[in-house]
């Protein structure tokens, strides 16, 4: 009896692995953040946005490790990511900080997705394409909580009581960093690399717990991109395991995010017009970073004139952070700082008044391609008359690109 009561005692403290601390951790941090390569790399990028094709072997393995590790049905987490970008910042996006307060989403984020899980509308309008056979309506779909049960009974077996607390550590992995963090962080706070239409942002340049779903700007500006990383200094892991399976014959991508081509610097044309629309974001990045300059500039002029501490130049630091932005994103508190700036500064407020001309060559439906062209190179003529080094040098690029 003693000896029974021994090995229990032993299994409880130890299980059949007779781990170390160390090693719990080490076991802890790769099967969770095999649960993030499976979210971004099947869930996300193949599935909601079909940026990629997964071969056979990588796409069961993922759905299976869901199953086992957060009991998630493939087709309701597609459908409500899918919505989330049709109806992005709105009431009827699923989880928008933006409408339902950030608080709400960084501690309910879990419970938000399982409330739109039950809208059968969403799932039926918004989840067509994922899989539908036998093993996924009669095990992943059907018996979608037996899954995380036989996980915990794995953990338990091999490592004791602490297996417990590992297998609560993987359910609550996903409902932080997905359903919390990136899907209300990512929409409220960070850095922007373009002016993508809806809140998101990047948090981080270089990460590895979230597979690169930290870059979340990046993708809301081109959702259908394999690839999260467009800087040189941001680490897109998930593309970096894509690319492996690519090597292996095991994934093909499909697309990844436009990248501007320069050549010859030539009148502007029809080419450079569809050049201009195709890599719109990456264009007015550029444009944004010579509005920033000036400002940055005339910063510095009132600085040298001693007014560092002056209401002038808190009005240009406003100018600088925000006057690239598309007006419906720049908060209506520093509206009158931004008038004062243009009426200030000719060079300011001509960049900005031709920052809005030039997007309209992609907001106007109502204008044909041949009206469109002949705006486009009237701008171009005006930028580079306007005297404003900044405008001249971003309208000889723009006549350098080609689709």
């Amino acid at each position: 009896m003693n000896d029974i009561l021994n090995a229990l005692l032993n299994w409880l403290a130890n299980g059949l692995a007779d781990f170390s601390a160390w090693q719990l951790v080490v076991y802890t941090l790769v099967v969770t953040h095999i649960t993030i390569a499976a979210v971004t790399i099947f869930l996300h990028r193949a599935q909601a946005h079909r940026a990629l094709d997964l071969g056979p072997i990588p796409s069961h393995f993922f759905r299976f490790w869901l199953w086992l590790t957060t009991g998630m049905v493939t087709r309701e987490w597609v459908a409500i990511h899918r919505k989330h970008h049709a109806k992005c910042e709105t009431e009827e996006d699923p989880h928008s900080p933006q409408t339902r307060g950030l608080k709400k989403v960084l501690a309910e984020g879990a419970e938000l997705y399982r409330a739109e899980a039950k809208n059968a509308e969403t799932i039926a309008k918004y989840s067509r394409g994922t899989p539908e056979d036998w093993i996924e309506r009669n095990l992943y779909t059907r018996y979608s909580w037996q899954g995380v049960a036989l996980m915990l009974i794995i953990n338990m077996a091999l490592f004791g009581a602490i297996g417990a607390s590992i297998w609560a550590v993987q359910m609550i992995w996903i409902p932080i960093w997905a359903a919390g963090v990136i899907n209300g962080i990512g929409h409220y706070w960070g850095y922007r690399n373009f002016e993508a239409p809806d809140a998101s942002t990047n948090l981080t340049p270089w990460t590895l717990i979230v597979g690169g779903e930290e870059l979340h700007n990046n993708h809301h500006t081109y959702p259908t991109s394999a690839k999260f990383s467009v800087k040189p200094y941001e680490f897109d892991i998930g593309w970096m395991y894509i690319r492996g399976l690519e090597m292996l014959g095991m994934a093909k991508v499909r697309k990844t995010a436009p990248k501007l081509s320069l050549g010859e610097i030539k009148p502007a044309d029809a080419r450079t017009l569809e050049a201009l629309i195709a890599n719109r974001y990456e264009v007015m990045a550029h444009y944004a970073r010579e509005l920033k300059a000036a400002c940055a500039a005339e910063l510095a002029k009132v600085k040298a004139e001693g007014g560092k501490h002056s209401e002038r130049f808190t009005q240009f630091k406003q100018a600088k952070r925000w006057l690239h932005r598309d007006e419906d994103r720049i908060p209506a508190s520093v509206h009158g700082d931004l008038a004062h700036v243009r009426a200030a500064s000719p060079v300011i407020d001509k960049l900005v008044t031709m920052r809005e001309e030039l997007r309209q060559m992609w907001t106007r439906t109502n204008v044909s391609a041949e009206q469109l062209v002949t705006d486009l190179q009237a701008w171009c003529r005006r930028a580079e008359e306007s005297g404003i080094a900044e405008l001249q040098a971003f309208s000889m690029r723009l006549r350098a690109a080609h689709a």
